[in-house]
């Protein structure tokens, strides 16, 4: 049988560097007529080729991992860290060595995939380093562009940029957090996701209400936020309170359509069973219709989760005090400062996968039951 099981990334990254060979420098000489790469350039060609040949022989699996977490993360931090202070100069081989770096990192996070094992805290690591090494590869890919094709600042900074940016402005970014996550989300959330559960089961209760509702609510849901924002602040002020009134609107029509739609998700036969036990409407509620309805209001939830930040976020572009992410979005494009647009977007970003998260983790465990987690 023969040792080899060579995988088309490996072979593909073997072709880019024998085109970067072909193409000359990687990049063009800085004012000093010094070629930035030509002292490290053998070393990146050797990382990768290197890596990408080792792949190709049957070795364990971790081993092969290992060779190419190396071989395509020092390779592209070698690429980005050479092109730093003569941006812009980048020529071809720059960027097919930086997609042969990333094919290597593609085969990693493959072989990675395809690891099995009967440790649970192992699976567990595997589920985390996987999606980490993707995107830890979006911003390779958009610091190697940024700098290497010298795109101007005000266009696109890169992410090294803008991670110092948010570095050095940590007490901002945490007085905008707390004025629009601690008060507006969390509050707006909390609201509208618990008063939209609670005339859901009203409705169910009431078939008026239902029929009246539920069409009500899909319009409701299809408002724009600029439409509702500037209203909220006209009525509740320019404080957080009018943001988690948006927040409010916002996040109470899906928690009543899905928590409706879930209640209706038990079927007649189960139904039937209750009612043979001589169940009321409330013990059939709790114990039959509600954990049936689970998977629907988590749903909810989860979107909620992120409508809610969106909503806070714009809401903010209409009015409020001198602190708050919409606020400094909003200003800070004005005074063209990129970089702190951008730290904002950052930290939006992670505090809603955080919020997600937080959401996901407390229905895996209400729900551990259901067939889509027990699948998991």
């Amino acid at each position: 049988m023969s040792r080899l099981k060579p995988s088309w990334q490996a072979v593909l990254a073997i072709l880019f560097c024998l085109a970067a060979i072909a193409s000359g420098s990687i990049a063009a000489a800085d004012p000093a007529g010094v070629y930035p790469y030509e002292a490290t350039k053998g070393l990146i060609l050797a990382l990768i080729a290197g890596a990408a040949l080792v792949s190709m022989f049957r070795i364990p699996a971790m081993l092969e991992v290992l060779v190419l977490f190396i071989g395509a993360h020092v390779a592209a931090w070698l690429l980005i860290r050479g092109i730093a202070g003569v941006e812009g100069t980048a020529r071809a081989p720059f960027y097919l060595l930086i997609a042969a770096a990333w094919l290597l990192a593609w085969r990693c996070v493959a072989v990675l995939s395809s690891i099995r094992t009967g440790s649970k805290q192992v699976s567990t690591a595997l589920r985390l380093i996987v999606p980490t090494i993707f995107g830890a590869w979006i911003l390779i890919i958009w610091e190697a562009v940024t700098r290497g094709a010298g795109i101007p600042f005000i266009l696109l900074p890169p992410p090294s940029s803008i991670g110092v940016r948010i570095v050095n402005s940590l007490p901002i970014l945490a007085a905008d957090v707390n004025q629009t996550i601690f008060k507006a989300v969390l509050f707006g959330y909390l609201i509208g996701c618990g008063t939209g559960f609670l005339v859901a089961i009203l409705a169910d209760r009431v078939p008026f209400m239902r029929r009246g509702l539920l069409p009500i609510g899909n319009m409701v849901s299809a408002l724009p936020i600029i439409g509702i924002a500037p209203i909220m602040v006209m009525w509740f002020g320019f404080d957080w309170q009018s943001k988690a009134a948006v927040v409010i609107i916002m996040t109470f029509f899906p928690m009543l359509v899905n928590t409706v739609t879930g209640l209706a998700a038990s079927g007649h036969m189960e139904r039937d069973l209750m009612r043979t036990y001589a169940s009321d409407y409330w013990q059939t509620l709790f114990k039959l219709r509600l954990p049936a309805a689970a998977p629907f209001i988590f749903n909810a939830l989860k979107i909620n989760s992120t409508l809610a930040l969106i909503g806070a976020i714009v809401a903010e572009f209409f009015g409020t005090p001198v602190v708050g992410m919409g606020f400094r979005i909003s200003t800070e494009v004005g005074r063209m400062n990129i970089d702190m647009v951008w730290a904002e977007i950052a930290v939006a970003a992670l505090a809603g996968s955080i919020f997600y998260g937080v959401v996901a983790l407390i229905e895996r465990a209400a729900t551990f039951w259901h067939p889509s987690v027990r699948g998991g």
